[in-house]
Formats: structure tokens, sequence, C-alpha cells
């Protein structure tokens, strides 16, 4: 077999390409629109549903501008529905916040969640939310969450065992740190965990992994040059130490997610940032692959040109399929299907 890696560089066709120890492998790929009302969008999040994949998304006039809302496509007809927005920061006729990072979940009783940050700055910001009971047809009126609960900060939660819902969390006021947010849909009570590292490290917007027995993995951005990891053996209540991995992460966003097969895939930028500044190179962006969670192996460069590739989603569908979102130079947000 051929062991050649894909580069994607075209849209809206479907590629084939020869992997280590696969036959030729299937690549969809498309943008979600191709020109929208706003001229800049950044952080996407995308959900199966039964009735095709979400996508969702901040847009506006730039990042930070109170007129940024958070925006939503679904799978119609082989393509994307018209964008629309669905939630914005509007507090009263004189005042506007900007929005940030939404993230999409589909929960056991199928009932649709779209989580969101409103305010100035992550500094200041806090969280919403807003439900579907109709596959994101129609939506509720928002609803903050309590004081100090932010919701999954950029990536998807995950359901536990015993029915409670896990979110990587973090908060930036401060310096970095990471926290989990136990969500109790019996009670509607949620619960924070703060987690523990040595001072040099800056992390924020963990993604999590699920792993045999119990254990979850979690995974973050840094300021580090490295992505950060630690880990729980009882799904979350309690945590290691967070500890640097040999994964290059040039201050950028990340996600992880494991397939029906026990899989885990990773996407990311593997670049560092040079001394003396502030971020990295978000290009290439990189899918890899990984059965334990600590050794990964680069499987495909979603993106090789110069330009920002970055605030990538991932999630893995019952099909075995890989589906990825991911903020194309802020003009655009692709989508990119995988059968591995």
């Amino acid at each position: 077999m051929k062991k050649t890696l894909l580069y994607i560089l075209s849209t809206n066709v479907l590629i084939l390409c020869a992997l280590p120890g696969t036959s030729q492998l299937p690549i969809e790929q498309s943008f979600i629109f191709e020109e929208a009302s706003f001229p800049q969008c950044h952080a996407s999040t995308l959900v199966a549903t039964p009735e095709g994949i979400i996508v969702a998304w901040f847009g506006g006039t730039h990042e930070k501008h109170e007129d940024v809302g958070i925006w939503y496509s679904r799978q119609e007809n082989g393509g994307w529905s018209e964008p629309h927005e669905v939630a914005n920061g509007i507090q009263h006729e004189d005042k506007r916040y900007p929005c940030w990072n939404p993230v999409l979940y589909l929960s056991e009783n199928q009932e649709l969640f779209l989580f969101y940050k409103v305010g100035p700055s992550p500094r200041e910001w806090w969280g919403e939310y807003i439900t579907s009971s109709d596959f994101g047809k129609t939506w509720s009126k928002p609803h903050r969450l309590p004081e100090d609960i932010l919701g999954p900060v950029k990536n998807k939660p995950i359901a536990r065992s015993d029915g409670k819902l896990l979110c990587g969390s973090s908060t930036e006021h401060d310096g970095w740190r990471v926290h989990v947010e136990i969500h109790d849909p019996k009670l509607d009570r949620w619960k924070k965990i703060d987690l523990h590292s040595d001072s040099v490290l800056q992390v924020i917007q963990p993604t999590l992994l699920r792993h045999a027995n119990g254990r979850i993995q979690m995974l973050c951005r840094s300021k580090n040059n490295v992505i950060v990891e630690a880990w729980s053996m009882d799904e979350g209540d309690t945590w290691s130490r967070l500890e640097p991995v040999e994964l290059p992460n040039p201050n950028s966003g990340i996600d992880a997610a494991t397939g029906t097969d026990g899989t885990h895939w990773l996407i990311y930028n593997p670049t560092t940032v040079p001394e003396g500044e502030w971020g990295g190179s978000r290009w290439p962006l990189t899918l890899a692959r990984s059965k334990d969670g600590k050794e990964w192996h680069k499987v495909i460069d979603l993106e090789i040109e110069p330009g920002e590739y970055s605030y990538p989603a991932i999630i893995a569908t019952d099909d075995g399929s890989l589906h990825m979102s991911y903020t194309w130079k802020r003009e655009r947000i692709k989508y990119v299907r995988i059968d591995p």
C-alpha cells in the first residue's frame, strides 16, 4: 500500500486518497457558505442529528465587535441552508455585547443545546444557552447560566454513565485556568471543579476523550508551546495534575473525539510560538490519531497553504465517520467528512 498523506486544496469535491494501512479513503469537503452578511467568522462547532449535521459559529464585523452574533446552518438537500443568526448579545435598546464560542450538544432525549458566551471580552463574558426540540428548526429564548458557570467554553461536553453532563471550561480573568463543570439534568444543578497545575502552565479550552473503565482524558490549549493534559479515573469528579505532552501548540484551539472503534482523533495546528511573539502559525491544520491518547500519529494535513485555519471542531458518528469544521481565514467556515 502506498503511504501518502492527504492535502485538501479545493472545495465541494469528493477526494480519494491512500493512507497508511488503508484502501482509498473518501473525503468530502465544502464551505458552509460562500458569501454572508458578516465579513468575519470564527469558532465553529458541529453536532450530528437524525436529520443531518448542524454547524454553528460566531460572525460579525470582527471578533469583539458588538454586532457579533451566533449563526448556524443545517445540512439540507445535499448542501447547507443559508446562515441564520440564532443568538445575539442585545441587552436592551442601547446596549449590545459580542457573542463568542458556540458549542452544540444533542442530549440523550434528543434535545439540542447551543451553549455560547456573551460579554465584552473573554475576561468578562458569561454563559448562556438556547435549546431546540426539532433539531435546529426552531429555538428557545436564551437562558443565562448560573454565576461563575460558563458551560462548555469551546469544545463539546460528554455524557457520564450517571446521566450527568461533563463540560470542559476555562477562565481568562486571573491568568489562564481550566476547570470542569458537571450538570445534573434531574436537579438542574451545576458543580464546578478546578484543576491543579504548575503555575508556569497557562491553559484554556479543554477537550475531553473517553477511555475504558471510566477514564477521561483532558487535552488543553496552552501558552506553553505544547498541548497540556490531565486524567480522571472517576468520570470527571477528580483529576490528576495538568502536565505537558509532546504535541506542539501555537496558542490555538484544539479538539478531539473518540471513534466507534475506540480510536482517538485530534485536530490541531502542529506549530509553536516564536520567542517573543503572542501567537504562532495557525497552519497547517492536522488530524492525528491514537489508540491510547498518549502516542499520536499524524494522518492528514487538512490545510497546508499559509493562512489561518483554526479553532477546529470534530465529532465521530455511529457509522464510523469523522466530521470536522474549522475557521478558514476568518472569512468562511469549512466542513470536512472522512470515513476512516
